[in-house]
């Protein structure tokens, strides 16, 4: 079986790196799927005869990613605004995916996180979920999970890429770090939060500033030292 999770903060650019997997087109390509359980209270997922599967529960979920692993390898991307408390109660079903975390620096990304959603909370930003969860995946699995920064990829997209291919056991596809702009439609659901990589063809380090920042407002602010211990710990261990 190989299931690969990339495990994300939100505007971490990891929908870029989920674009990027499916143009390699060796790889069943899961976006968000525990995020779009617990928004909508179901998903809808590749079947593994090419059809698509409608899935109402966590342990339904893992259960049938793990069967897609057996077919060929599966990729799938989720963000961590919320905590996911069933992956706690059964560390065993994640217990034989490769997990990997993406992270951006905090102070760009509640920027980026407040101008899509005004109303986000502390908890939404996301740091501290992925540090409890890397903890959860390094003791359930006995490897310490990759972690790679979003300023790294967008400035070496191939040096990172093809090391971050190497950790997880795939082999590196050059040719998948440009691909045609366009919406996929797992995207519609939650498509507020994909303009960006909508309008993408490769990895580009994102030109836009915000007008509402941690530097001038002091909700934000809040937010950035409850997360940024998080954030440090985890680059430590970042490729």
């Amino acid at each position: 079986m190989t299931v690969i999770a990339m495990w994300a903060h939100p505007r971490a650019v990891s929908t870029a790196f989920l674009r990027m997997m499916a143009e390699r087109g060796d790889v069943t390509v899961v976006h968000e799927p525990l995020v779009l359980l617990t928004d909508h209270g179901e998903v809808s997922v590749p079947g593994p005869d090419g059809s698509t599967v409608v899935l109402r529960s966590p342990g339904e979920l893992l259960a049938h990613l793990a069967a897609l692993g057996e077919e060929r390898p599966v990729f799938f991307k989720d963000t961590l605004e919320y905590h996911y408390q069933h992956l706690f109660d059964h560390p065993e079903r994640i217990a034989g995916f490769r997990h990997t975390f993406i992270v951006r620096d905090p102070a760009r990304a509640i920027a980026s996180h407040h101008a899509v959603k005004p109303e986000v909370t502390c908890s939404e930003i996301g740091y501290e979920h992925q540090w409890d969860l890397f903890e959860l995946a390094w003791k359930t699995t006995g490897e310490r999970p990759v972690v790679i920064r979003a300023e790294r990829l967008l400035a070496d997209p191939a040096g990172v890429v093809s090391a971050y291919c190497e950790r997880v056991g795939l082999p590196y596809v050059p040719e998948a770090l440009n691909w045609q702009p366009g919406e996929r439609a797992e995207w519609r659901p939650n498509r507020r939060w994909h303009l960006d990589v909508m309008a993408s063809s490769a990895f580009r380090a994102p030109e836009r500033e915000y007008a509402v920042t941690v530097d001038n407002d002091e909700r934000l602010r809040s937010f950035h030292e409850h997360h940024l211990p998080y954030y440090e710990r985890l680059i430590e261990h970042a490729l």
